[in-house]
């Protein structure tokens, strides 16, 4: 039997995991955390880290699955003082959606350039494009006024000229006509190609059901804590 266990896991994977979960009763809990986080790394850490005291309160949870990857340094220092933590060997999302943290590798050493849109990323987060210059424009417009205005938006749009491809990663798991439509909607308006990458679902099945190989994941024992490493490991234990 699978090991009784909670995932902590950012919002952007909550259509595949709620999916997921309908055949795994040994998941006792499922906590989702604002994705907004990510705009502030510094907080995720301390964040985490109180969500897992919470979790590992629970008797019936023996291990806490992390549905984040280093994502800025964020997940650095989680330490849990009862249950085991796991966590893939993962960047950011994005790996976890593409199955592994090889094919990542190689896709961005191909396409150098790619910003990454999916089903959880485009529904929780404003993502490049026409709506999110509307949205930030008439934001700034209101607070600022008009010159001001012109001017953030500019700054704004400045960092996009390090992308030129939207790529629409997906599980088929809440992949839909609409969904690829806004992300090509996205690409056009800002110029850049797009491509659809079908993802593999091996790893995030496998973070969830284990067994948890030392290649892919990281079980970070209790009382350690999670450390990022330069190296192809990603992510340690000490």
């Amino acid at each position: 039997m699978p090991t009784p266990i909670a995932i902590i896991s950012c919002e952007v994977f909550e259509i595949e995991l709620k999916q997921l979960l309908t055949t795994r009763p040994h998941v006792k809990r499922l906590d989702l955390i604002d994705w907004g986080l990510h705009n502030e790394p510094k907080k995720m850490p301390a964040a985490l880290q109180a969500k897992v005291a919470e979790v590992e309160s629970d008797p019936a949870v023996e291990a806490i699955v992390l549905g984040y990857g280093v994502c800025s340094r964020g997940t650095e220092g989680i330490v849990a003082g009862r249950c085991p933590l796991v966590i893939p060997r993962a960047h950011d999302c994005i790996t976890v959606l593409l199955g592994s943290k090889e094919r990542y590798a190689e896709y961005v050493a191909s396409n150098p350039g790619t910003y990454w849109y999916s089903p959880g990323w485009n529904k929780h987060h404003l993502a490049p494009g026409k709506g999110r210059y509307d949205t930030l424009r008439s934001q700034y417009v209101e607070k600022f006024g008009e010159d001001d205005a012109d001017y953030l938006m500019e700054q704004e749009q400045a960092w996009f000229s390090a992308y030129s491809r939207a790529t629409y990663v997906h599980l088929t798991i809440g992949a839909t006509d609409a969904d690829r439509a806004y992300t090509r909607e996205c690409a056009d308006f800002l110029g850049w190609q797009y491509d659809e990458q079908r993802g593999d679902p091996k790893l995030l099945q496998d973070l969830l059901d284990g067994p948890w190989d030392a290649d892919r994941f990281l079980v970070v024992p209790p009382g350690q804590q999670i450390r990022f490493t330069a190296d192809e490991r990603i992510v340690e234990a000490v």
